[in-house]
């Protein structure tokens, strides 16, 4: 059973959470909180599996409140979240915070169009549910433990993937759940000099990826920019599919292009990680490198599975570093894998890239 605390100001939101939540069966709602000071006092209290929580409050808003159950008391944290400009930032602030996942709050919801995003809520839960006994969050206990008692804990050292003698010239990631600090940290981390581009598919409602994009270019040594349809990838920047799209490569001479598209329609994703790597695997063969990150799903195995048939490389995120353990754990059972890596061993192994003599981004020999 996932125990389930709801955090909002308002009594209808409050109401329609639950409603669609104890339709099923193995989710219990055991409180509701209407601002920022209860919600720390009753997360304390009620010691909850996942917690849906507004941001806009009376008190104490949601950003400062998750910023204290991260630290004192670490939670998944569902935020509720509208799909607006201003609501794209809220929200990333609240992921870079900790908090795991968002539930969109559009129209509907507000209308209470329970049939719409009934199944989709519940699946969020679940899989933030799932993830508290696992090491994600186990690490986050005993980081908070370690702090609380002044004692320091010591990671072990993580060898990286060598990939500097392997001539990669294009780098496809596929990630979703829990993706937005990884992906931070890790293009943050990248030097000016970077030798080859970079193309993401992170499932992101449309109003979200150019924020993201633009936020990453502000703070980031590389350039970042949400993909537009004819662009040429460069070395040293990076491409975040547009949400609601499709970004496939498609080659012209010593060239390669994005091209946006909603096609195929029928995938669960727009965009797709499992459309991204096969498209990363057709352009440049065994000069691709795929990424496979936290998320929640399945997406991207087929994608690795064809860059693998090419020749290519392919590295994850490990277990106990990834928020929601789906993507990279279908890649890593399937035994796809060339490296599974922390979040800090991964930027480690994209680090011996920039030990590879330079390669215009476009050449390419499949």
């Amino acid at each position: 059973m996932i125990r389930v605390l709801i955090i909002d100001d308002s009594a209808f939101m409050r109401k329609a959470i639950s409603i669609m939540l104890e339709k099923d069966k193995d989710i219990e709602i055991i409180g509701f909180a209407h601002n920022g000071v209860d919600a720390i006092k009753m997360t304390r209290q009620l010691q909850p599996d996942v917690i849906t929580l507004d941001i806009e409050m009376p008190r104490m808003n949601g950003l400062e409140a998750l910023e204290i159950i991260m630290r004192d008391m670490p939670t998944p944290v569902l935020i509720v979240s509208s799909l607006t400009t201003e609501g794209a930032k809220v929200t990333l602030d609240a992921l870079n915070k900790g908090a795991v996942d968002y539930i969109p709050k559009t129209q509907s919801f507000v209308a209470l169009d329970i049939v719409n995003i009934k199944d989709d809520l519940i699946q969020k839960v679940k899989a933030a549910g799932a993830q508290k006994s696992k090491p994600f969050w186990r690490m986050a206990q005993k980081r908070n433990q370690a702090k609380l008692s002044e004692k320091s804990t010591t990671i072990p050292a993580e060898s990286p993937t060598d990939l500097s003698r392997r001539s990669i010239q294009c780098i496809g990631v596929g990630v979703s759940t829990g993706g937005p600090p990884v992906l931070q940290s890790i293009i943050t981390s990248l030097s000016p000099r970077f030798p080859v581009p970079m193309v993401i598919a992170q499932h992101m409602p449309p109003a979200f990826t150019r924020t993201f994009a633009e936020r990453l270019d502000k703070l980031s040594r590389v350039r970042v920019k949400e993909a537009e349809t004819g662009d040429i990838l460069k070395a040293g920047w990076v491409y975040i599919a547009r949400g609601g799209m499709h970004l496939v490569l498609e080659r012209q001479d010593f060239k390669v292009q994005i091209r946006l598209t909603t096609e195929p329609n029928e995938l669960l994703y727009h965009p797709s990680a499992d459309v991204l790597l096969s498209s990363v695997a057709g352009s440049y063969g065994s000069h691709a490198l795929g990424v496979m990150l936290t998320g929640m799903g399945r997406d991207g195995l087929q994608g690795a599975r064809e860059l693998k048939r090419v020749g290519g490389t392919l590295l994850s995120q490990n277990e106990a570093t990834s928020a929601i353990y789906g993507m990279p754990r279908a890649v890593n059972e399937a035994r796809l894998s060339d490296g599974i890596h922390s979040v800090q061993g991964l930027i480690d192994s994209l680090h011996t890239l920039e030990k590879n003599t330079f390669q215009p981004a476009g050449l390419s020999g499949n």
